[in-house]
């Protein structure tokens, strides 16, 4: 990665993947966002949703390119409160047994700490402690020691690496795109992806990208001995719920390959992302992701799941090479997805005619 030093992005990368957020709740990442954007002649857009469009201050006539990523991670959010316990909602996938007995800080006042004691359904009963007041509305993440958090052995722990890693990922992109005047590359930051993807769907809807953008899907997805964290970001194929655009996803490999960053291809089903919902309504779409430890801040969750061990939640984990090789891959798409047609069907063409003689046997 060059252009963006390597202590800048990784100081905007800790403090991204720091913040407090919540479906619906993700008004911190936005105001810092809105404050970093300000600072390097960026033009940001918030569509009726509530997502930001962030863009370089330049015109293109080449096809518009978006890397989307998330500002959400699962978290809990107060619907009622009593003397020292509150009843939370759980805003995102986390497994039972993680729950019950969870430390918990409160999303604008760390010092207001707390343990859920109990949870049904969808709800958790949360008992409080600190300055408060804990009101209907407030939101609460998991509380890591300190010591916990941070950059070692080329590793970033973190409260919310999904997907405020990707996030980062795309306006570092979006930083050295500019240095380049790639004015036809833009970042969307979608709200409410861990409730199902709630964002991406009004954006569609309301029409924040134009119909003929080709999108890049960003996520954090969970890593496995296919997908191990350190071989490099990930070109994602498809999802649990569908297979991305073939042409696009196969032109952002064959780029990759061309420029030599390292990186797999994967279909990645642990689960379902935006690339899923554009894809559905109408856009082209394919996805990048980062293979991600300790997903959704569970600790080796097939153990768990098989009773083999206790569950614990921790700071979730990503691979700094493979975070800057994600952002080299985001700039190297936005230089040259518009410049040459993929060159899969005249490999096809040439494959028949040196091999069509085998048919007259």
């Amino acid at each position: 990665m060059s252009g963006v030093d390597k202590r800048t992005w990784i100081t905007w990368l800790r403090v991204l993947t720091g913040l407090p957020t919540a479906s619906g709740h993700e008004h911190q990442v936005i105001n810092w966002v809105r404050h970093w954007a300000a600072g390097r002649n960026l033009r940001v857009r918030q569509d009726e949703a509530g997502n930001l469009q962030v863009s370089i201050r330049s015109r293109s006539r080449k096809r518009p390119v978006t890397a989307v990523a998330h500002l959400d991670h699962p978290a809990l959010v107060v619907v009622e409160n009593k003397k020292r316990s509150a009843t939370a909602e759980l805003r995102g996938g986390v497994h039972l047994p993680y729950l019950v007995g969870a430390a918990v800080e409160h999303g604008a006042d760390p010092k207001t700490i707390g343990r859920i004691v109990s949870y049904e359904g969808s709800m958790a009963t949360v008992s409080w402690r600190g300055p408060g007041p804990v009101s209907p509305g407030d939101f609460m993440r998991w509380r890591f020691p300190p010591a916990s958090l941070g950059v070692k052995d080329g590793r970033l722990r973190a409260h919310a690496c999904d997907d405020l890693a990707g996030a980062a990922a795309a306006l570092i992109a979006l930083v050295k795109a500019q240095e380049t005047g790639q004015g036809h590359f833009s970042v969307l930051l979608t709200r409410a992806e861990e409730v199902g993807f709630v964002g991406a769907l009004a954006a569609c809807e309301l029409g924040t990208l134009p119909q003929e953008s080709q999108i890049l899907s960003i996520e954090c997805s969970r890593a496995s001995t296919e997908a191990p964290l350190g071989a490099g970001p990930i070109v994602r194929v498809g999802d649990a719920s569908s297979v991305f655009t073939a042409g696009l996803t196969n032109r952002v490999a064959e780029i990759a390959k061309h420029r030599k960053i390292r990186h797999e291809r994967r279909l990645m089903v642990g689960g379902s992302c935006e690339a899923t919902a554009f894809v559905a309504l109408g856009w082209q779409a394919t996805g990048l992701c980062l293979a991600l430890a300790n997903y959704h801040n569970m600790v080796d969750i097939d153990g768990v799941l098989a009773g083999k061990r206790p569950a614990r939640l921790a700071p979730e984990e990503i691979d700094l090479g493979d975070f800057a090789g994600l952002v080299d891959l985001l700039v190297a798409v936005a230089t040259d997805l518009n410049s040459t047609e993929s060159d899969l069907p005249g490999r096809m063409r040439i494959l028949y005619q040196q091999e069509r003689h085998v048919l007259d046997s």
